[in-house]
């Protein structure tokens, strides 16, 4: 398990990265408490829309549940400190992303950024093609 602190409040939280060329997906977080969304390219929706592994194409936000939180997920929405609920710096994150990386002692470095190839679940927070079935 890999640790990350955040830049605001200092407490420390549980995280992974999702590959998401490797696991062939797309993702989107909510907007109010950062959860990610991992929506599976072999779903119908993302095939019609030309699927590119990485943050979720803005036009199928709409397609998607709410969070159960009651936010949305958005290609735009960042993750957040499951502690104070700020967003999370993707510049900051690299000093512990980077620290935890085995792939990082052979040149490996993090995209610095959340609308990358890379994503990131916090606190195993994470739901799994949450589409809407009465929009689909």
């Amino acid at each position: 398990m890999n640790f990350g602190t955040c830049e605001h409040c200092a407490h420390s939280f549980s995280y992974t990265i999702v590959h998401n060329g490797f696991n062939d997906s797309s993702f989107a977080y909510c907007d109010a408490c950062g959860r990610a969304a991992i929506l599976s390219a072999y779903h119908p929706k993302l095939r019609a829309f030309k699927f590119a592994p990485g943050p979720l194409p803005r036009q199928l936000e709409a397609w998607l549940l709410p969070c159960e939180c009651g936010g949305n997920f958005r290609a735009s929405a960042s993750p957040r400190c499951p502690h104070c609920n700020r967003t999370l710096s993707a510049e900051w994150a690299t000093t512990y992303i980077e620290r935890n990386a085995p792939g990082s002692a052979k040149g490996w470095r993090w995209q610095r950024n959340w609308e990358g190839l890379y994503s990131i679940i916090v606190e195993s927070r994470s739901v799994h093609d949450p589409w809407d079935p009465t929009k689909l």
